[in-house]
């Protein structure tokens, strides 16, 4: 069924009458849609599983709780496990070879915690608003604005594609498959996944693949870490060997950019929008956003702690590639911890492919008011399916043109990625202080006083870096 034409500045209601009720916020809107598409149905239907939960008297308080979370959670665990991607996990493989244990073990901590004081407020907006980042930004700010941050998104998702095929060639190249089979055969996969013109069904199939992600657990475990050390580099935060230097600097820019992007914030808004999330699901979603954050640091941890053995062993790996790391860690880990440490590079690089190709089909679809939903048909919304897919297609055929200069897009994409999240950040900050858009659920002190740091964070970060390219001699 053909999507109504919609107005960006008065949506019609995503909720079917009578069964989604809303909180009474602003944009919350409750009229009935004047036709019903896929889309609307599929949403019900999951939303009818959550109210029928929530009002489900005869199960005990924990076990509703218990059963809430699970329809509820995704997003959250989504954006975090996506975000720990190839190029995030080789830069934590890269911190444990040149650093070992030490400063760099709390900083990661560090960068997660202030990814959720970003995430939250992501995830509550998309919940109150039911729209997504980018027609937020284009219906707030006008379509200069909307226009500007989807195309900025686009081309940086299309860049961090790149690294996330490199990583997959990377990590079956390790098993000697050639590289147009591992990213061919990636390419089937997504497509697959893509394919299933169900939310629910699609966020069930990369959750289960997310979750390989903790595949950098055993591997670390292999190496026999000094948990005394692990231990004091969390309780003394010991300082920077060699202090800002350039490429100290370089690579703590590396490590904010594996854990704080802007493809998060699209991505994980427009899932919760998505999903349906009400304004009474908030708390759901911050804990949604609390175990992706948990898993993702300890899982980010691990793959720093894996690589300890090469820093001990004074092995240099400033230029190793995912399947070289691998390699290297085989006579400390053996055959089994190497294997696992590539097919963990293989996860990471294909789940960040499907999530950061679908942030970009959904900025797309809002900021070009197509129809924008993983509960769609390809027929129907084969504009959104086609930036999706289309992305991930030509990303992939990238990697396999000889001689491209892989390594320098690896190393340059996460710094990019700061240097672009401040701008995210004060539209988002502006989003969720405005009241004509959050109702009475907007920011707290507490959580702007968070956010604004994190912005004046990483903007002293990006203005560092640049120091240190302008004028080397001062580091």
């Amino acid at each position: 069924m053909a999507e109504p034409i919609e107005s960006m500045r008065n949506p019609p209601a995503r909720n079917l009458p009578g069964l989604l009720v809303s909180d009474n916020t602003a944009n919350a809107y409750t009229a009935p849609p004047e036709s019903l598409t896929r889309e609307d149905l599929a949403r019900a239907k999951d939303r009818f599983a959550v109210e029928r939960t929530r009002h489900n008297f005869r199960l005990p308080a924990s076990w509703r709780w218990l059963r809430l979370l699970w329809l509820l959670a995704g997003p959250g665990v989504l954006v975090f496990l996506g975000e720990n991607d190839a190029p995030s996990m080789l830069s934590y493989a890269a911190t444990g070879s040149q650093f070992g244990i030490g400063f760099f073990l709390p900083f990661i901590v560090l960068t997660f915690a202030a990814a959720w004081v970003v995430q939250e407020m992501t995830v509550r907006l998309g919940a109150v608003t039911h729209r997504g980042h980018a027609e937020m930004i284009f219906d707030r700010f006008g379509p200069f604005w909307g226009v500007f941050s989807m195309i900025d998104l686009v081309l940086g998702n299309f860049l961090t594609l790149i690294t996330e095929f490199i990583g997959i060639r990377a990590g079956l190249g390790f098993f000697g498959v050639p590289p147009l089979v591992a990213v061919g055969g990636a390419l089937v996969l997504i497509l697959a996944v893509t394919m299933t013109s169900r939310y629910w069904t699609w966020e069930r199939i990369l959750l289960t693949m997310a979750l390989f992600n903790g595949l950098f657990i055993p591997v670390a475990l292999l190496t026999h870490p000094d948990w005394g050390a692990v231990g004091h580099a969390f309780l003394t935060w010991s300082p920077l060997p060699g202090g800002l230097g350039s490429s100290n600097l370089i690579m703590m820019m590396a490590d904010i950019g594996a854990t704080v992007t802007p493809w998060m914030l699209f991505f994980q808004q427009g899932a919760t929008t998505d999903k349906g999330m009400q304004p009474r699901d908030v708390n759901f979603g911050r804990w949604d956003t609390s175990i992706g954050t948990l898993l993702a640091a300890v899982f980010g941890i691990a793959a720093v702690l894996a690589t300890v053995p090469l820093f001990t062993h004074g092995i240099s790996a400033a230029n190793f590639q995912g399947a070289q790391f691998a390699q290297a860690l085989e006579p400390y880990v053996g055959r089994l911890g190497a294997t696992l440490f590539a097919l963990g590079l293989v996860e990471a690089g294909l789940v960040a492919a499907i999530s950061i190709s679908t942030s970009s089909a959904y900025a797309f679809g809002e900021v070009m008011h197509h129809a924008h939903s993983l509960n769609r048909t390809v027929k129907e919304a084969w504009p959104f399916y086609l930036v999706l897919t289309g992305s991930a297609l030509a990303a992939g055929a990238i990697v396999l043109i000889p001689h491209a200069p892989l390594e320098f897009i690896v190393l340059i994409v996460n710094v990019i990625a700061v240097l672009a999240m401040p701008p995210a950040l004060l539209f988002l900050l502006l989003l969720v202080n405005d009241r004509q858009v959050m109702g009475n659920r907007v920011n707290s002190l507490w959580l702007n006083i968070a956010g604004i740091s994190v912005t004046v964070a990483l903007i002293t970060a990006g203005i560092s870096y640049a120091l240190t390219v302008v004028f080397p001699q001062l580091f």
